[in-house]
């Protein structure tokens, strides 16, 4: 007869082949398996704070990013061609952002980025859309002068792109702030492997795992919307784990 300690083995099997199988095949760019002790095995998402996005079809907020990026491409564009010929650039917004990212070219690693942060902190006035929650490209913002959190955050992550930080090192993070209730919006950027989080509401950067008042919702990254759905998968290889299947189409 079977014992339960045959079970327990047996399901200890499936589990590691079920992991071994999804890890391989989708990649989920979600990260590794580690091994922090005897029998316990945790699956770490790669994203922003270490815990599992899914990629979301229908929503608001995914509406408002794919409006947005287009309007950022435009100014990708733009920007580029103003980058190769100040004299003839016709936007004088575009001349004050590119005047940014001549100063973090002249810096490599956290440096870049935190002089990224603090001179797009100082260069846009804080500003409430209100109702409305008009996601603003970088030229719009710097037209303006003005501009709330999401607006901040996409003018950094235009002008890291302009810098010359990878596209694939960059995120745009929707969170929770705990105190407040409030949601607010981020850069992540990624250095040596660890998420530097780049917020108009302070200069100096902090790595995810410190920010500890920001609850993670959402995760913005090229043309995909992903949405956080907890802590990292924990179980041990003897017990009976509960697992959810998450699949994040990354492009």
């Amino acid at each position: 007869m079977e014992t339960a300690t045959h079970r327990r083995a047996w399901r200890a099997i499936v589990v590691l082949c079920g992991l071994i199988l999804f890890g391989s095949a989708a990649d989920l760019r979600a990260g590794t398996l580690l091994s922090p002790g005897p029998g316990i095995l945790v699956r770490k998402s790669a994203e922003p704070f270490g815990v599992f996005a899914f990629a979301i079809s229908t929503g608001s907020l995914r509406q408002k990013w794919f409006a947005l990026k287009d309007k950022l491409d435009d100014d990708m564009v733009q920007l580029a061609l103003c980058d190769g010929d100040r004299d003839n650039c016709a936007s004088p917004a575009a001349i004050k952002l590119l005047a940014i990212v001549d100063q973090a070219r002249t810096r490599d690693g956290r440096a870049r980025l935190g002089e990224t942060n603090r001179a797009i902190n100082l260069a846009i006035r804080a500003a409430n859309d209100g109702a409305d929650d008009v996601w603003s490209s970088p030229l719009a913002t710097f037209q303006r002068g003005a501009g709330d959190c999401e607006d901040y955050a996409i003018a950094k992550l235009a002008a890291l792109r302009l810098a010359g930080v990878a596209t694939d090192d960059l995120r745009l993070v929707v969170v929770r702030d705990a105190p407040t209730g409030e949601e607010h919006a981020v850069v992540a950027a990624k250095l040596d492997g660890h998420w530097l989080m780049l917020d108009n509401r302070r200069m100096a950067m902090v790595e995810d795992e410190n920010a500890r008042g920001y609850q993670p919702l959402f995760v913005l990254y090229q043309s995909a919307v992903l949405k956080y759905v907890g802590e990292p998968v924990q179980f041990s290889g003897l017990d009976s784990p509960r697992l959810s299947l998450v699949t994040a189409e990354m492009r």
